[in-house]
């Protein structure tokens, strides 16, 4: 059975945690920075707070990324993912995931969003 240390999920989950300078709400998944940020994007939270990693049910390590209740809309239409971008120095899309539920908004609202886990599996 393949083997890896939980260190070596970690050092993942912590560049993730670190680098984490914006969380956008999109239109489509996006595949870039740029289209996380501005092609898709319809709002955004700055400095999302995430947990330190830990176990994950059925194997392998996660972090929880907090509940938002304060993101600012920024667009109108319906998101239906989430991205997770670096925003200094090199700009980078860092993660992405559908929501648990598309929502419509409205420039100049704000929108929620509950806490959900980013995680890395056990290998095969």
């Amino acid at each position: 059975m393949a083997f890896l240390s939980d260190n070596v999920f970690d050092q993942g989950l912590n560049y993730l945690d670190t680098n984490a300078g914006a969380l956008h709400i999109c239109s489509q998944e996006p595949t870039s920075y740029a289209e996380a940020t501005s092609t898709y994007t319809l709002g955004n939270k700055t400095s999302p707070a995430i947990a330190a990693p830990s176990d994950r049910a059925g194997g392998g390590r996660e972090v929880v990324v907090s509940a938002i209740s304060d993101g600012e809309v920024t667009g109108t239409g319906t998101a239906t993912h989430w991205a997770i971008v670096k925003t200094t120095a090199t700009e980078e899309l860092l993660a992405t995931g559908a929501l648990n539920a598309s929502q419509a908004v409205t420039d100049g609202n704000t929108f929620t969003l509950t806490q959900f886990a980013i995680g890395i599996p056990d290998p095969a």
